[in-house]
């Protein structure tokens, strides 16, 4: 019997931001069509490059917006190829049916070492004193530099980043203080503190290790500024927007900050040819990189595999482990049977639906599994090879469905 999945060669990939060449090769040697482009798109290119296509890879600048969903006529997966997904309506993906996929962990080492790397620079005041060399300035002295021993460190989100910083921190002689939203246990030695007040006051150094929710919007602002210590250090390799940066730099002027390190920004060219325009150039001991926390050849290998490897697992089998948006569901594959994806709101009654018709049109069933999270159900069922085409247009009827899809 012919297979009813979609032809593989038929199946087109949009790749944006100069992805690891480890991403196209996946996508290409699983006999897809690959279009890669080097920056991102904006909203309205978007909506004109995304018909016809059936997988979007994606990093942080380039926004999956409710827009571009609806203009999506063929979308079944967007990986997201980082850490973070707030640039992606998750909820809008879900209501079409369109899974999404990132990489919690594959860059969290590259993170990690670049913020230690540019700690350790800050305390010592080496942008400063490399800037003067470069002028011809010898300044052999001790003035604002310090060591990183007997410091506390203040992290701000206790997450795969955070936590790993901890460790590397402590192991180093530091003191770790951490505060989160969420109940995270400690690592070692490390501190919970109950009240980001109570982290800013006695932190030398401050990181932020959240995500770009709309409600993290100036997490740190002039009030949480006031609070810190003379002389701190602020850095931020989380995302541009969880700090109101007039604040920063009006403590960066008038001293209260020693100096900052920042990868993020809340507006980011689209490309390299784009100028990059912040108030933030020129300021003294401020270390500032194009969002390259994670853009190590070591991440970006990890992530280009990673990725590609749930999307094209999500295409072949249905499975959805390690989804953000859909519930997760792993099963085996079935041989000599035909697999069922039902993905639908997630209502009381629509499983039995499904079984009243698969079982008014006399087709066995030879596995089923279910799970829903919040809005969304999904249901994947293994039937015989042999039954009537018949059933897929009822299954298609059934209220509250949002896709159906026919594998095998």
């Amino acid at each position: 019997m012919k297979s009813l999945s979609f032809p593989k060669s038929k199946i087109k990939v949009l790749l944006l931001e100069k992805l690891d060449n480890s991403a196209k090769e996946k996508f290409s040697n699983e006999g897809y069509q690959v279009e890669s482009y080097d920056g991102s798109l904006s909203e309205n290119e978007l909506i004109n490059k995304i018909k016809g296509v059936s997988i979007l890879g994606i990093r942080s600048k380039t926004n999956l917006t409710k827009k571009v969903i609806e203009s999506a006529d063929r979308l079944l997966s967007v990986g997201a190829f980082c850490i973070g997904t707030n640039q992606i309506d998750l909820e809008e993906c879900a209501k079409n049916g369109i899974t999404v996929f990132n990489a919690p962990y594959s860059n969290t080492r590259s993170v990690v070492e670049i913020v230690l790397g540019q700690m350790i620079n800050l305390m010592r005041s080496i942008v400063e004193k490399s800037n003067d060399m470069h002028k011809g300035i010898w300044r052999k002295d001790s003035i604002n530099s310090f060591e990183i021993r007997n410091k506390t460190i203040g992290i701000i989100g206790y997450g795969n980043i955070g936590s790993q910083l901890s460790v590397l921190c402590e192991s180093i002689g530091m003191k770790v203080v951490y505060y989160d939203i969420k109940d995270k246990l400690s690592i070692g030695n490390a501190i919970k503190c109950e009240s980001l007040k109570s982290l800013l006051k006695q932190s030398d150094v401050i990181s932020m290790h959240i995500d770009g929710k709309k409600e993290n919007t100036n997490f740190i602002s002039s009030n949480e500024f006031d609070l810190v210590k003379k002389g701190s250090i602020f850095i931020n390799y989380s995302r541009g927007n969880v700090v109101d940066i007039e604040s920063l730099i009006e403590n960066l002027s008038n001293g209260k900050i020693l100096g900052a390190a920042l990868d993020v920004f809340p507006k980011e060219p689209l490309n390299n040819d784009e100028e990059f325009k912040s108030k933030l150039r020129g300021l003294k001991n401020v270390i500032l990189s194009p969002h390259i926390g994670g853009s190590t050849k070591e991440a970006q290998k990890n992530i280009g595999s990673y990725v590609p490897d749930k999307i094209i697992d999500f295409i072949n089998t249905g499975n959805t482990s390690n989804c953000v948006n859909f519930p997760e569901l792993s099963l085996p594959e079935q041989i000599e049977s035909h697999r069922l994806i039902h993905i639908h709101f997630n209502e009381p009654g629509v499983l039995l639906d499904i079984n009243k018709i698969i079982s008014s049109y006399d087709i066995n069933i030879k596995g089923q599994y279910l799970k829903t999270i919040e809005n969304i159900g999904y249901v994947i069922t293994d039937i015989d090879r042999e039954y009537d085409k018949s059933v897929v247009k009822e299954l298609k009827k059934i209220r509250n469905t949002i896709r159906l899809r026919v594998l095998y």
